[in-house]
């Protein structure tokens, strides 16, 4: 049902449907004086200490882009050590030195491989390219504001993050190396600086890394529930929120909420480490001689870090949920089915992500009453998911739908959502996990539905606002490539590897050939490694597309994707401030499409019911008369 509009008094209208910003609103705390003072910037504080949204939001996007392509090398690295390890790496020697030994990559640095991979991608590629772009981009667009809360904590998120990830990216090329305890940094390695090379200069960076990343999250994430819940423009009530603004606003709190205990548990690993405390540590023998710590335990710092590790899975996938939501109803020309089960869902989901975080630690010897307790939650946690999918291929169902590059990868989100969801199903039961935990099943089941599916929804945001960002249209050709060398590859790397999961196959291991039992698993791991490899290529495909379209691609229309939302009503080039005149007012809820009786298959937000008395539904009409 569409939502009943809530409209403030004192609002004039002119135009027709689809037309440009036409509502005109009394003055409000957003000047034109306020618009137009930022148009002779230096180029320094315009593109490089913006506080405008929409660059600021851009510069987390190219800084994700280029953490990407790290870690994607990272992982082509040790993927390369999986395929062949019998196999000469000596041609890379000129490339990574001393961590080439007669031949054959260092047991140390694959796994400092691993743990870099896996933080990248988490926290620098997905944390930041989803939220920290897409939140600061369209969340003043598409609530009506002129810009965030605070311009000022906005840029600092941005540089606090730049901060965070110069001094991760320094950590590889210290004598030791980077941090080589796991993404999930469990001590006693991460604890204990003479552990391995990897847990001493390594680790401290990494701490402090996180310190400052921690830090712009919470700056972004304060910023943007406070954006969502007060400068929202007349009329723009919270149900007539777009699902993408309710995914980033959810988001946000679950950062703000869940961050903090990260930064407890980085704290008290750095007192373990330098100041002799035993917060994690205890009877730790090295080398034959005691340590003297006692009293502390590794699986304190598990409870810690995996009540955020788990949020942060739902604040890596909720902002892609969001946008696939939008792209789907967007070309299906179809109202988004069930918009309030959407949001329920997504309310559902952000709750329940805080009192599942134990599931990850069914091995670690806990009581099996508790692990009862959180198997049957982690199981709950299905329902709202499994909702969203149903109100996907629904709105997907009879629609008159547009096979755009944006499109095709929201469909693979779902694609990809639903087959490791399944798996997902799998792991939350405790004694089946305890069978896989240390298995390549748990490893394709997260790359799947969090790794790739987060992946996707990234590219279907790119691709469907990029026109938006950069005024241009990306290539809709290379897009289509792009998409189907990505699926293909996704699929071919990760479902082979639920297979060697289930026959026991071991991950975190540097060679699996001192067993006998896996030797038959050799030209598996050779066809999973050449498939990633070459999934991994493939995104140079959207890499050239991107940077070349942002200079040389054909120029976009003010609104070319037909689409409904407040950011399709500004000009294709945005000035900072956004709308030019006053903000536009809003009447409708954001999915409108397809309407009966309309005179066009979409009407914007901004277009008040008076103009569209063919299509009105009776209490619609009753608002006009």
């Amino acid at each position: 049902m569409t939502p009943k509009p809530n409209l403030s008094p004192g609002v004039q209208t002119q135009g027709g449907i689809g037309s440009a910003p036409v509502p005109v609103i009394e003055h409000g705390e957003h000047s034109l004086h306020d618009e137009h003072e930022h148009h002779d910037q230096h180029w320094l504080w315009k593109y490089v200490f913006s506080q405008d949204h929409k660059q600021i939001g851009k510069q987390f996007l190219i800084t994700g882009i280029l953490w990407a392509i790290v870690g994607g090398t990272l992982s082509s690295l040790f993927r390369l050590q999986l395929g062949w390890p019998e196999g000469t790496m000596e041609w890379l020697k000129p490339v990574l030195g001393g961590w080439i030994q007669a031949g054959k990559l260092n047991p140390e640095f694959y796994l400092a491989l691993v743990t870099m991979h896996g933080t990248i991608m988490v926290f620098f590629v997905l944390t930041a390219g989803l939220s920290g772009t897409f939140s600061n981009f369209l969340i003043p667009l598409q609530v009506g504001a002129r810009d965030m809360a605070s311009g000022f904590m906005n840029m600092l998120s941005y540089w606090f993050f730049f901060l965070s990830s110069v001094i991760m990216f320094s950590s590889l090329f210290i004598e030791t190396g980077p941090a080589a305890a796991g993404w999930t940094i469990y001590p006693p390695l991460s604890a204990l600086p003479q552990a391995i090379p990897g847990s001493g200069a390594g680790m401290t960076l990494w701490l402090v890394s996180m310190v400052f990343f921690i830090v712009s999250q919470l700056l972004g994430g304060v910023n943007y529930v406070t954006t969502v819940i007060n400068l929202r423009t007349r009329g723009m009530s919270m149900s007539k929120l777009p699902l993408t603004i309710w995914a980033f606003f959810l988001t946000a709190i679950l950062g703000i909420l869940s961050f903090p205990v990260l930064f407890s548990a980085a704290l008290l690993l750095v007192f373990d480490r330098s100041f002799g405390t035993s917060f994690f540590l205890s009877d730790i023998y090295i080398a034959g001689q005691a340590l003297s710590n006692q009293g502390g335990s590794p699986v304190l710092f598990q409870h810690l870090f995996w009540f955020l590790g788990h949020p942060e899975v739902y604040i890596v996938i909720m902002p892609a949920m969001g946008m696939v939501s939008e792209v789907l109803a967007t070309n299906a020309r179809k109202p988004i089915f069930g918009y309030r089960a959407m949001i329920g869902s997504l309310i559902g989901i952000s709750m329940l992500s805080f009192v599942v975080w134990a599931h990850h630690m069914f091995v670690t010897g806990m009581n099996p009453f508790l692990g009862s307790v959180f198997m049957f939650l982690t199981l709950i946690i299905a329902v709202p998911s499994g909702v969203k999918v149903f109100n996907w291929l629904a709105t997907l169902w009879r629609g008159n739908i547009r096979f755009t590059a944006a499109m095709l990868f929201a469909i693979g989100f779902v694609s990809l959502f639903i087959s490791g969801g399944l798996t997902g199903i799998i792991l939350g039961n405790a004694t089946l996990d305890i069978q896989m935990h240390n298995t390549y099943f748990v490893v394709a089941h997260f790359h799947l539905v969090m790794g790739s599916a987060a992946f996707f929804g990234l590219y279907a945001g790119v691709y469907h606002w990029f026109p938006k960002m950069f005024g241009r249209m990306m290539d809709e050709k290379l897009g289509y490539i792009h998409f189907w060398l990505t699926f293909a590859g996704v699929y071919l790397v990760f479902l082979p590897m639920h297979y060697v999961g289930i026959a026991g196959f071991p991950r975190r291991y540097y060679a699996w050939t001192g067993f006998d039992a896996f030797s038959q698993f050799a030209d598996m791991n050779k066809f999973i490694s050449i498939a990633a490899i070459i999934a991994f290529l493939g995104q140079f495909i959207f890499l050239f597309n991107f940077f070349y379209s942002i200079f040389r691609g054909r120029r976009a229309t003010q609104n070319p994707w037909n689409s409904t939302t407040l950011e399709w009503t500004t000009p294709v080039e945005l000035g900072h401030g956004n709308w030019p005149g006053e903000i536009p007012a809003v009447y409708r809820w954001p999915y409108d499409y397809s309407k009966p009786g309309s005179e066009s298959d979409f009407i914007p937000q901004n277009v008040p019911y008076s103009q569209t008395k063919s299509s009105n539904l009776p209490y619609e009409q009753e608002l006009v008369d």
